[in-house]
């Protein structure tokens, strides 16, 4: 499917995975609606996504828990573009520490904002859809939503709601008999993003990326390619995919590997942190950023580079096997 003039709506775009997506869309020559809480990040956004083949942009500062503002969302992306193609529900916050010591308040923003906030996004956007006969919707989710994880109880019962939405609408879907409107999910892996500085945090610890991390820039060509050839679900990154995998085959044994690697790995025990609300209730001022510093796109990179060595290396021993083998017949 050509994407170039998609309509295309990215909420969480201040940063991160939305705004990789966001750039990875207008690369293909979409027009692309940005949508978060701070318009100054946004706007950083736009200017990247409009160095790519002069992309057309429309920003809509948003707060994702407010259904008003997300119906306002659509309403715009309609006004200003003439149809909505592909929404991403990207925008995501969390909140980690022991079940007992994340406030309330804190529990429920981060329900608040990754579940309610995506089912405001998908009705917005298919009521659109609807009208149009066609479209995308994308909702990113997390192998926490296959796997959930100790330290962030609300960010993994969310991500298993957004699974649980993404299916659900899927049969909707197919029982009322509409072919051209598709709901994909994507799970990612641990991302370079800027969320875990970002998120509230009453650990004790400070929150770190839990390894191996991939780029957020892997996540985007994923969602490129969901709206190119429709899936109901992917996972991104192998590391994912494989515990994804164990939890199908044996949940028990996923859960207590997921324990200790989350307890091991997730939380610096060496460096102390005081208990922060992070950026749940006022956004983290600034421009936004794709990375959080984690290394992801250098790992992401030695990866990619030690796989061609080795195809490489293959294709070399192939040859040499071939030509041996002509030279003996």
């Amino acid at each position: 499917m050509r994407l170039r003039n998609h309509v295309v709506v990215v909420t969480g775009a201040s940063g991160g995975i939305g705004r990789a997506t966001a750039e990875a869309f207008a690369r293909k020559g979409c027009a692309v609606v940005l949508a978060a809480r701070r318009e100054e990040a946004l706007e950083a956004t736009a200017r990247q996504c409009e160095k790519h083949r002069g992309a057309r942009t429309l920003i809509v500062p948003t707060d994702m828990t407010d259904v008003a503002a997300v119906d306002e969302l659509a309403r715009r992306a309609v006004q200003e573009f003439g149809r909505i193609d592909v929404w991403v529900n990207n925008a995501a916050v969390n909140a980690f520490g022991r079940f007992e010591d994340i406030p309330m308040e804190d529990f429920r923003k981060v329900l608040d904002v990754n579940v309610m906030g995506y089912v405001y996004g998908a009705r917005a956007a298919l009521r659109v859809m609807r009208e149009q006969g066609t479209g995308t919707l994308v909702n990113i989710a997390s192998i926490a939503g296959a796997v959930p994880q100790p330290y962030s109880h609300p960010y993994s019962m969310s991500k298993h709601a957004v699974r649980s939405l993404g299916s659900s609408l899927r049969q909707q879907l197919r029982v009322e008999g509409v072919k051209d409107i598709h709901v994909c999910t994507v799970l990612p892996a641990t991302i370079d993003t800027p969320h875990f500085a970002q998120a509230a945090n009453y650990t004790g610890h400070k929150v770190v990326a839990m390894p191996p991390v991939y780029s957020p820039e892997r996540v985007a060509r994923a969602v490129v390619d969901l709206v190119r050839h429709p899936r109901r679900e992917v996972v991104v990154g192998p590391a994912g995919r494989a515990l994804v995998r164990q939890a199908r085959m044996a949940p028990a044994l996923a859960e207590r590997a997921m324990a200790r690697q989350t307890d091991r790995a997730h939380l610096d025990h060496d460096e102390e942190a005081p208990p922060t609300h992070g950026a749940l209730h006022v956004p983290s001022p600034g421009e936004g950023a794709v990375h959080g510093g984690w290394g992801g796109r250098r790992r992401t990179a030695i990866r990619r580079t030690a796989v061609a060595a080795a195809l490489a290396g293959a294709a070399v021993t192939a040859g040499r096997r071939l030509t041996t083998g002509q030279a003996r017949g």
